[in-house]
């Protein structure tokens, strides 16, 4: 088959802008072939780009004979260029039409495709990220990172508009930043090096210069979990503010996703109808508890954890069905976060550190930070970790280190949270975890 090029054709409408207002005027459309139904006198093309579909209508005694010799050969997944006039219409859900006036094929597919395009025959999602490009054409699929890059967007202009500078920091580093075993080791011209798992130790440093930062990037760990909601390569969208507390940032915290919430609610309601999913946007503040408060109500509920133990999964499932929306877990026993968490001054066996948890699900982690060398240095000794591995952070502690505090948000979470998907490879591109490494 001999393909047509673009030439000078330009799109004038998306698929969704095409509306009865526009009924006998011409457009020009790209996109793809979803699905083709052939009546006999009469050919119908489900036509797709990204914001949606529609309806090409091909009456083939009306039609000229070289448009119609375009469609006998389409296919699923063909790509196309259209120029046609636009028609109102009953026989359609969105009133409207467009009958072609003349067609291009840009690309042709494989006739038989991994997986149906037209989500009528569901595959698992094991097939469906083996033809990841191809699964992400499903509506639904599409819809989820749409509302993924609108959070995305309002989280950026939020802290944006709150005086915060974005950066971008190394991911080749040569120390561990937050310590522990969950490290990706690389040959850097023969040193030892490792990919970053959080971009800590920089934004601390930043907050020397710049005071208010924040990243959105890629991190990395090395993952023994495989569950729904852990992966090897992550996003992470990261704040450091000095002169700040943990008190501070939490505002922050709740304020930012408060806002995310509003964004999507207002602006991704096709998408949230398109994935059958409604939450409501959270009241503030969230809900604040202690460590030891969350200890007694899992305690008042069959489940108990000595003080000082990590809280597994299953005690926050539980915990989840008492607290089914946003809440903070606050005041951990210092010797379970990371040795960069400020230890209370009046009880130094509590820190400063705190989580966000959706029913379940930790969503952020955050605390004040230690500003004091020499504080530093003992919590590193007491995490078993060796001081001299961290000189070049270290030193900055000698150029006035400021007061301050931050947070993570694992942004694959948290559009979980705002599209209702229980897996969260569902809501990563080109998932990475234990087991997969391709696509």
């Amino acid at each position: 088959m001999k393909l047509d090029s673009i030439d000078d054709w330009i799109r004038t409408f998306y698929t969704n802008s095409i509306t009865q207002e526009l009924d006998g005027k011409e457009v020009t459309l790209f996109g793809w072939v979803q699905e083709v139904r052939d009546l006999g006198g009469i050919r119908f093309i489900i036509m797709q780009d990204r914001e949606g579909t529609i309806q090409l209508t091909i009456p083939k005694k009306r039609i000229a004979p070289e448009v119609l010799a375009k469609t006998d050969l389409l296919q699923k997944r063909f790509s196309l260029a259209v120029k046609g006039n636009v028609k109102k219409t009953n026989m359609t859900s969105r009133g409207v039409e467009v009958i072609p006036s003349a067609i291009k094929i840009l690309s042709t597919a494989s006739e038989q495709l991994p997986i149906d395009i037209t989500g009528k025959t569901p595959a698992n999602i094991e097939a469906r990220l083996d033809a990841r490009p191809l699964d992400l054409t499903l509506e639904k699929n599409f819809a989820a990172f749409k509302i993924q890059h609108t959070a995305l967007a309002a989280i950026r202009n939020y802290l944006f508009d709150n005086g915060f500078l974005e950066v971008h920091t190394p991911r080749i580093i040569g120390s561990a930043t937050e310590g522990g075993a969950e490290l990706f080791c690389v040959d850097y011209f023969d040193q030892k090096a490792y990919l970053a798992q959080s971009p800590q130790l920089y934004k601390e440093e930043l907050t020397l210069s710049f005071e208010k930062v924040f990243e959105v990037g890629p991190f990395f760990r090395a993952e023994e979990s495989h569950t729904r909601r852990h992966l090897s390569e992550f996003t992470s969208i990261d704040i450091e503010q000095a002169f700040a507390d943990a008190k501070d940032v939490m505002a922050l915290l709740e304020q930012v996703i408060h806002h995310a919430c509003i964004v999507v609610k207002e602006k991704c309601s096709s998408e949230l109808k398109t994935l059958v999913y409604h939450f409501q946007v959270p009241e503030l503040p969230f809900k604040r508890l202690t460590y030891t408060e969350v200890l007694e109500s899992l305690k008042a509920h069959g489940v108990e954890i000595p003080w000082g133990e990590d809280i597994p999964t299953e005690a926050f499932r539980e915990l989840g069905k008492l607290y089914p929306y946003f809440y903070f877990v606050t005041d951990w026993p210092t010797h379970a976060k990371a040795f960069y968490i400020q230890p209370r001054k009046d009880n130094p066996e509590i820190c400063e550190g705190f989580d966000l948890m959706w029913r379940y699900i930790e969503l952020v982690s955050g605390g004040t930070r230690i500003s004091d060398k020499n504080l530093l240095i003992q919590r590193l000794k007491e995490k078993g970790l060796k001081p001299e591995s961290f000189k070049s952070h270290l030193q900055a502690y000698d150029y006035g280190m400021p007061p301050h505090a931050g947070w993570a948000i694992g942004l694959e979470r948290l559009t979980m949270i705002l599209t209702g998907k229980k897996n969260i490879r569902e809501v990563t591109l080109y998932p990475r975890d234990r087991v997969r490494l391709n696509p």
